[in-house]
């Protein structure tokens, strides 16, 4: 398969499904391999499950836990199955996430959406 172009990162909404519908989950920037297939964030590697996911679309290679990772919504809508859980912003990405993603830059410093 060809490659989709140099390494790229972005803001990502990234939820672990291990054991529930709506585990614990954070606003923050991840890097794509070459291939687009694979993420990496916080030092953990997540593979695609290409569609193979039940409720989760990555696995982390380390220790085989689902995850729902995707672009984080203007909306803040972004967990699969709703509900209120705070969702915990890394502070590298906060004012960007707040300002750019969201649109609301009165927020600009809080941790959690």
């Amino acid at each position: 398969m060809a490659a989709v172009g140099p390494i790229t990162s972005r803001i990502m909404y990234i939820e672990c499904k291990a054991g529930s519908l709506n585990g614990p989950a954070r606003i923050g920037r991840v890097t794509f391999s070459k291939s687009g297939k694979t993420i990496y964030c916080q030092g953990r590697e997540f593979r695609s499950l290409r569609g193979r996911g039940f409720k989760a679309n990555y696995v982390e290679v380390q220790t085989g836990d689902e995850y729902w990772i995707s672009g984080p919504r203007k909306d803040g809508a972004d967990r699969l199955y709703g509900g209120r859980v705070p969702i915990e912003i890394d502070s590298d990405v906060r004012e960007e996430y707040w300002v750019q993603i969201r649109g609301l830059p009165a927020r600009r410093f809080d941790a959690t959406a």
